[in-house]
């Protein structure tokens, strides 16, 4: 088994390859990894890592969705050896993309979100013909991952008629979340139908829940371009609860906003730019937690390609009063300094430990997909250590 061990702000951190693109000689294809996605579940110390399988690196060439499962011990996670291909997760002539998975606490019940496509069919095509062909699907496990249900099909329960107002849409890519008051939220965004000759723009919303899965309602679209996203829950300390959405965007900046309804709207855009994006724009991970130096609180963290003209450096920034968007600290702690694309974080069962989830290389992003583990100690005095 592979085995990952916490780095420290004092030397590069360890990285394990859990996906690795491979050389497929007869076709001259390379068989490539992309998207991750990363859930803890702390009922038996698991890290679940899911991926999209892809013929080559481009996206209409995604396949199937793939699960490497990883047990957390004594600051230690052993990995199984080899990928699962997630089955129950396909439709016929139609490929599997953006992974995206939430834990129900109470029915212990893990859900699995994606989208469909048919096989061929790009983004770019829908958006330029104002037709949506993508799906809003999930399978569930309630033995983490060992087994999983059939595929459920929720577009035309849950989107219905407002999907013909929608050129295509996707959810996440990267984790959901169970809110303290039981509210399930998966993030997604939409590009809304557009007249012709007009230059589309995305926007983020939330898919949520509030009998543990069992129905699920559409929140309405952000105002002004929002992308990919992830969203956190914030707790001040009167135990007030603020959702928060990160969303990638072709401004320059990170787009941050905030809803006092629990996904259902949000706020508007915040007017604060201190988060840089990257070239055209690239996918990035928010995590809150409980700090021990203010347990009664929540701060939160943000992982993405630190260098703003091309995807390398993967940083994690820390913003410890997280209404406040300029709240964010300049320093980062740097994970990987090559080439770093997507990525995805998640909190470890002991409280100090975070895991990322990262797509790395040392010459392109899409060699592979990595895992490493860090205190969070490290990010919170990583100040001159950059």
């Amino acid at each position: 088994m592979d085995k990952t061990q916490p780095g420290s702000k004092s030397k590069p951190f360890h990285l394990t390859t859990l996906f690795k693109q491979e050389n497929q000689n007869s076709e001259r294809k390379q068989v490539t990894y992309r998207i991750p996605a990363l859930i803890y579940i702390s009922d038996n110390q698991t890290f679940l890592a899911f991926a999209e399988k892809r013929k080559t690196a481009d996206d209409t060439d995604a396949d199937v969705l793939v699960m490497r499962k990883g047990i957390w011990q004594d600051e230690v996670v052993e990995w199984n050896s080899g990928h699962e291909l997630l089955t129950s997760a396909c439709q016929p002539n139609r490929r599997s993309m953006n992974p995206c998975p939430v834990y129900e606490r109470d029915s212990k019940t893990l859900f699995l979100f994606f989208i469909t496509v048919p096989v061929g069919v790009s983004e770019h095509k829908q958006i330029h013909k104002n037709e949506n062909q993508a799906q809003l699907c999930y399978i569930t496990s309630k033995d983490t991952g060992k087994t999983w249900s059939h595929i459920t099909d929720l577009t035309a329960d849950v989107i219905g008629e407002q999907v013909k107002d929608w050129a295509t849409f996707a959810v996440g890519p990267g984790h959901g979340i169970q809110m303290k008051s039981g509210r399930l939220i998966i993030p997604a965004y939409v590009y809304p139908c557009h007249p012709l000759n007009c230059k589309p723009t995305s926007r983020a919303f939330a898919f949520y829940s509030d009998n543990k899965g069992s129905t699920w309602h559409v929140g309405k679209l952000m105002d002004g371009e929002s992308c990919e996203c992830q969203m956190a829950e914030i707790i001040d300390d009167k135990g007030n609860s603020t959702l928060y959405c990160n969303a990638r965007s072709t401004s320059g900046h990170r787009v941050e906003a905030l809803s006092k309804s629990d996904g259902e709207h949000f706020d508007k855009l915040s007017s604060e730019h201190k988060l840089t994006e990257t070239e055209h724009g690239c996918q990035g991970s928010v995590l809150s937690f409980a700090p021990d130096q203010a347990p009664e609180n929540t701060w939160l963290l943000y992982c993405h390609p630190t260098n703003p003209s091309k995807r390398t450096c993967l940083g994690v920034y820390l913003n410890k009063t997280p209404l406040d968007a300029s709240g964010w600290e300049d320093h980062k702690l740097i994970i990987h300094i090559g080439p770093s694309g997507y990525s995805d974080l998640a909190q470890c069962g002991d409280g100090k430990h975070v895991a990322c989830l990262m797509e790395c290389g040392e010459i392109s992003y899409v060699e592979g997909i990595a895992f490493a583990l860090f205190k969070l100690g490290d990010i919170i005095q990583a100040k001159g250590a950059e």
